[in-house]
């Protein structure tokens, strides 16, 4: 499983959902990420990326995009739990 870097440390990429997004020419992906620390937290991490790479900085989601995330998050139980919490 890839490892990332948080604020808290180093943790793994339990399960993870990517929203493929457009405005105007511009195309992105929104990528909500269940992860766990070694220590057994877990975190829930919205990140946009380009070019494949994670990116920092606010992440905007039209009502439509909410919705098809909604259904991606069917296929991912440990993440959609998560975000009910």
């Amino acid at each position: 499983m890839k490892t990332v870097t948080t604020p808290w440390g180093k943790a793994r990429a339990v399960e993870q959902v990517s929203i493929a997004q457009r405005a105007g020419e511009r195309r992105f992906s929104t990528v909500v990420a269940l992860l766990e620390t070694d220590g057994g937290e877990r975190l829930v991490r919205f990140a946009y990326t380009t070019d494949g790479t994670a990116r920092r900085g606010p992440v905007t989601l039209r009502a439509k995009d909410v919705e098809r995330m909604q259904k991606l998050l069917e296929r991912t139980p440990e993440l959609r739990e998560a975000l009910r919490q």
